[in-house]
């Protein structure tokens, strides 16, 4: 049986008739988008204690497909230092590098993620650089040695850091499934890939998981 399309039906309403009708399938979108749940997790060191700015994220065939390239995304130089030290971004996004510092920087990557360079230069440059393949790709500057930065590019639009003060990251709004929990620290060993352990999201609710994070460097 052909089920009229809500225009079609819309058509046929007047008045209270199409008042009612939009509070009916507004009413069907809520119920529809009230599937998802909340995703927390702690994770710690081998000690046991909080472990800060720890990337969690959820990954899933499905979870692949919802994602988008992330707008306006940057990691500046200041004070010599990238800004942040750490940024995420998905499959697809492009990354401006402005340098807000007196001096000039020449900004790199040898990483398999992506290999690029800057050369030296102020200011912003004119193009962003397309991160497109997944993966983490370390940053340095040939002209300042101890710079150093992380772009942690991804296939899933549900991903976090954890918080100083417990180690805990939260992760709204996720659609119920099963996904691969994965976990990654700038002061895991480099080239040491992300934790991994499944983890199955509930309907509504909300999830949790604890990671141990062993081998961290100081």
């Amino acid at each position: 049986m052909r089920v009229p399309s809500i225009a079609t039906q819309a058509r046929g309403c007047t008045g209270h008739a199409v008042r009612a009708a939009l509070a009916c399938l507004g009413l069907a979108g809520a119920v529809a988008g009230a599937h998802a749940a909340t995703v927390q997790v702690d994770v710690l060191d081998a000690a046991g204690k909080p472990v800060a700015d720890a990337v969690v994220l959820l990954d899933s065939a499905d979870a692949k497909k919802l994602a988008k390239p992330l707008a306006n995304a940057e990691m500046a130089q200041e004070k010599r230092q990238f800004v942040p030290g750490v940024l995420v971004v998905p499959v697809g996004s492009e990354v401006r590098f402005p340098n807000n510092d007196s001096v000039r920087h020449h900004v790199y990557s040898f990483s398999q993620t992506k290999k690029f360079e800057l050369k030296l230069y102020a200011g912003t440059p004119a193009n962003p650089v397309l991160f497109d393949r997944p993966g983490v790709a370390v940053l340095g500057c040939n002209i300042h040695d101890q710079m150093v930065g992380w772009m942690l590019v991804v296939e899933t639009p549900f991903y976090t850091r954890s918080l100083a003060a417990t180690g805990r990251a939260q992760i709204d709004n996720v659609p119920p499934g099963s996904y691969t929990l994965r976990t990654w620290h700038s002061r895991l060993p480099v080239g040491a890939p992300a934790l991994e352990q499944p983890i199955t999201v509930p309907a509504t609710g909300t999830g949790t998981a604890s990671v141990r994070m062993t081998g961290l460097q100081p």
